[in-house]
C-alpha cells in the first residue's frame, strides 16, 4: 500500500510533463501565425522581432532596430536613464577618468577646421613640437576638414602607443607641416583652477567629478596652505556631476567624524548611509560654495552636505535638481545602460531631484530655459519653492523637490546686455574673434608673466574697435549705442578669451574673480567673519535630535566609507 502512495503521484507528475511537453510542440507547429506563448512583455518584444524578421516586406536589420528602441524604453523610466552604444561608451566614461589615450591637445572648431587652442604639456603633440594656433588638416592622410567634433576626436584619439601622421598648416608658413605623433596617455584634469586670491582666501574650480578629482583638489589644497590659506572658495558652478564616491570624499575633508554626507534608497536597493571619517583636514577652515543651475547631481551632493550640515555658505543661483543615482551596466558587446537605481538624499532627508513626468523628457530638458523666462536667474522673489521643508541642523529651512537653493542668491546681472551683445555671444562671434586675435598676435601674448599683466596689455589694445569692425565684416550690423553700452561686458569676454587661447584656464579665471559678483559676495563674508551659518541657539538641535527627527541612524562605517560602485 505504502508502495503505490510513493509510485502513483510519481507517474502522474511523469505523465503532466510529457503532455506539457507534447502540447508545446503542437502548439508551436500547428497554431498558424497566432502566438501562444505567455504574453510577457519581453516575449512581446522578442516575437516582434521574429515577426518583422520573418515577414516584413524588406530586409531588416534587427540590432540597429533593437539599438533605436533601447533609448526610448528607457526614456519612458526617467530623464536620466539612457543608453549608450559601444561605439560611443569608451567616449561617454573618458571625461570621468584620470586619462585617455590621445595626441594631448585641446582643439576647437573655427569654421571647419580643427584649431589647436592648448598642447597639454608634457603630452605627445607638444614632444613632437606641435604649437597652439596650428591647424589639423589631416590625420593618416584623411581630411579632418568639415568633420564634427566627436568625429574628429575619433581620429585623434587611439590606444597607447599607435602612431598617427599630423598634416599640420601654421601660421606664418606656406607648406603645411608633418607630424609623426605616437599616441600616450593624456590626463584629464577635473579642478579648472587653483590659485589664492588674496592673502588668506584660496581658489579651486572644479569642473567635474572624476576618478582623479579628489586627489587632484588634496594637491591643491596642499599647494594653498603652503601660500597662507585660510579662507576657501570652491566653485561649482557649471559642474555636471560624475561619481558620488568622489564628492563624499571630497566632503570628508570638511567635516568632523560620524556626520552623514548622503545616503541612497530604492525599490531594490537598501538603505545605504555615506559618513565621514574624522580624517579630514580642513574640518574647521571657513568656507564658501558656490552654485548655479548648472551645478548637478554630484556636485549638489557636495553642496547639500555642506548646507545641511551647516559647515559652510551656499552663494549663487538655485542648482540644477538632479537626486536620481544611475548604475552602469554593461552588455557582452560594450554598450551600456546607465539604469536609475535609487534616489539620493541629503543629510538633512531632502531629494532634490526636481519634477519630471515619465516620457515628456522634452519639458525637462527645457527646465533651465522655463526658469530664464520666470525670471529666476535675475530675481530671488521669482522662485517658488513647492517642495516640502526641511531643517539643517541650526534649523534652517530648506526645501527638497528642485535643487540647492542658495544660503546667498546673487542674481545674473543683465542691466549692461543689449541684443547687440547677446547677438554677438550666441552666433559665436566673440570666440572667432579672439581666435583669430590671439593667432595673429601669438607671440606677443605669450611673453607675459600673468594674468594681470596680459589683462593689463589687453585693455590698451583698443578690442572694442577691433571687435565690431571684425562682427561688421561678418554679417552683424555695427549699433554703436549698444556697443558703448555693453563695452564693459564686451571687453570682459573678448579678453578673457584671448587669456584663455593665449595660456590655460587657470590664468583665465584668476581674471575673471575680480569682478565676479559671487566670489566679490563670498570675500565680504570671510571679511565679516560669517562665512559659517549664524548659530541659533533657541533651534539648535542635537545631533541625536537631528539623527532621530529626520530617521538617521547612528551607524559609523570605522573603517573608512562603504561604498558602492554609482554612477551620479
Amino acid at each position: 500500500m505504502n508502495t503505490k502512495s510513493r509510485i502513483v503521484p510519481l507517474l502522474l507528475a511523469i505523465a503532466v510533463v510529457i503532455g506539457i511537453v507534447i502540447g508545446t510542440f503542437y502548439t508551436s507547429h500547428f497554431s498558424g501565425k497566432r502566438l501562444n506563448i505567455i504574453n510577457t512583455g519581453s516575449n512581446k518584444l522578442n516575437y516582434l522581432l521574429q515577426i518583422i524578421d520573418n515577414n516584413y516586406v524588406d530586409t531588416v536589420n534587427a540590432q540597429m532596430l533593437i539599438e533605436s528602441a533601447m533609448p526610448q524604453i528607457l526614456s519612458e523610466l526617467d530623464p536620466h536613464s539612457s543608453y549608450i552604444s559601444a561605439e560611443d561608451a569608451e567616449e561617454s566614461t573618458d571625461e570621468l577618468k584620470g586619462s585617455f589615450s590621445g595626441i594631448g591637445v585641446r582643439f576647437t572648431m573655427q569654421g571647419d577646421t580643427v584649431n589647436v587652442m592648448n598642447v597639454i604639456k608634457g603630452g605627445p603633440s607638444e614632444r613632437v613640437g606641435i604649437l597652439p594656433g596650428d591647424r589639423i588638416i589631416a590625420a593618416d592622410d584623411s581630411t579632418l576638414i568639415g568633420l564634427e567634433n566627436r568625429d574628429v576626436m575619433k581620429r585623434l584619439r587611439g590606444p597607447k602607443n599607435s602612431k598617427v601622421k599630423l598634416t599640420v598648416s601654421r601660421h606664418g608658413t606656406r607648406e603645411p607641416l608633418t607630424f609623426n605623433v605616437v599616441r600616450g596617455d593624456v590626463p584629464v584634469e577635473s579642478v579648472d583652477a587653483a590659485f589664492m586670491i588674496d592673502d588668506k582666501t584660496g581658489y579651486i574650480a572644479i569642473e567635474s567629478f572624476g576618478e582623479s578629482t579628489y586627489p587632484e583638489m588634496l594637491s591643491a589644497l596642499a599647494q594653498l596652505s603652503a601660500q597662507g590659506l585660510s579662507n576657501l572658495i570652491i566653485d561649482l558652478r557649471g559642474n555636471r556631476g560624475g561619481y558620488m564616491q568622489t564628492a563624499i570624499m571630497m566632503v570628508n575633508e570638511f567635516l568632523p567624524a560620524g556626520e552623514l554626507v548622503v545616503y541612497t534608497e530604492g525599490r531594490k536597493s537598501p538603505r545605504e548611509e555615506y559618513r565621514t571619517d574624522g580624517h579630514g583636514s580642513f574640518q574647521k577652515m571657513p568656507l564658501i560654495v558656490l552654485v548655479d543651475e548648472g551645478s548637478a547631481s554630484a556636485s549638489e551632493i557636495f553642496a547639500g552636505a555642506i548646507q545641511d550640515n551647516d559647515r559652510g555658505t551656499i552663494i549663487g543661483r538655485r542648482s540644477f535638481g538632479k537626486g536620481l543615482v544611475q548604475q552602469p551596466i554593461e552588455f557582452k558587446d560594450g554598450s551600456i545602460v546607465r539604469l536609475t537605481i535609487a534616489r539620493y538624499y541629503t543629510p538633512s532627508g531632502r531629494c532634490i531631484q526636481k519634477p519630471y513626468e515619465k516620457g515628456h523628457g522634452e519639458d525637462y530638458e527645457n527646465d533651465l530655459i522655463a526658469r530664464y523666462e520666470r525670471g529666476e536667474f535675475f530675481s530671488a522673489d521669482s522662485i517658488h519653492q513647492e517642495g516640502p521643508e526641511y531643517k539643517t541642523r541650526l534649523g534652517r529651512t530648506v526645501y527638497g523637490g528642485g535643487g540647492i537653493m542658495p544660503d546667498i542668491f546673487v542674481p545674473e546681472d543683465t542691466t549692461l546686455y543689449t541684443s547687440y551683445f547677446r547677438e554677438a555671444l550666441f552666433t559665436g562671434l566673440t570666440i572667432q574673434f579672439a581666435f583669430n586675435y590671439t593667432d595673429q598676435n601669438r607671440q606677443q601674448l605669450s611673453r607675459f608673466k600673468s594674468a594681470d599683466e596680459l589683462a593689463a596689455y589687453l585693455q590698451r589694445q583698443n578690442l572694442l574697435e577691433q571687435f565690431a569692425q571684425f562682427a561688421d565684416q561678418h554679417g552683424l550690423k555695427r549699433r554703436n549705442l549698444m556697443l558703448q553700452r555693453s563695452a564693459p561686458l564686451f571687453q570682459r569676454n573678448l579678453i578673457s578669451n584671448i587669456i584663455y587661447n593665449t595660456q590655460e584656464q587657470q590664468w583665465r579665471m584668476q581674471y575673471l574673480v575680480k569682478e565676479d559678483p559671487s566670489v566679490q559676495r563670498a570675500l565680504q563674508l570671510f571679511r565679516d567673519g560669517a562665512a559659517f551659518p549664524k548659530l541659533d541657539k533657541d533651534k539648535k538641535m542635537s545631533r541625536a535630535e537631528f539623527s532621530n527627527k529626520f530617521g538617521m541612524t547612528n551607524v559609523h562605517h570605522t573603517n573608512g566609507f562603504h561604498y558602492i560602485t554609482i554612477l551620479s
